[in-house]
């Protein structure tokens, strides 16, 4: 099966660059602070975070879309976190989903269950990932 397209990056990484082979994303990355870094750049988590809400919502437009709902207005903020677990990191994600008022009811409800069971991000850290919904 071929792909529909393949994004490529590169680094070499937390504390150095993350560049896209078209050239469209150079950034400097940084470990946070949090864990102990001067938090100085963007952070693999937060790339992730930022990829996850935007193909998210995407999903939830072209679903609406084709049930004849105006899904536009609708925002998702994604958190990501890493977890402690023993001596090494787990992740663990909130799906922030606001639902413009003419959607906070039980087809807006389906629409995103029925997106979080097609969005790539989604079916990709299926059973790996710790998720949750919140709609708001």
């Amino acid at each position: 099966m071929d792909a529909t397209y393949t994004a490529v990056a590169t680094s070499s990484g937390r504390d150095a660059r993350a560049v896209t082979a078209d050239g469209q994303l150079d950034v400097q990355l940084a470990l946070p602070k949090e864990l102990g870094g001067t938090g100085d750049g963007l952070n693999p988590e937060q790339l992730l975070a930022a990829g996850w809400a935007a193909c998210f919502s995407t999903v939830l437009d072209r679903l609406g879309q084709a049930r004849n709902l105006d899904a536009k207005d609708i925002a998702v903020t994604a958190e990501v976190s890493l977890m402690p677990q023993a001596s090494r990191f787990t992740l663990a994600a909130v799906l922030h989903v606001e639902l413009p008022h003419h959607l906070d009811n039980p087809a807006g409800h389906r629409l995103v269950e029925a997106a979080h069971t097609i969005c790539p991000y989604s079916t990709a850290t299926a059973g790996n990932v710790p998720v949750q919904i919140v709609l708001e």
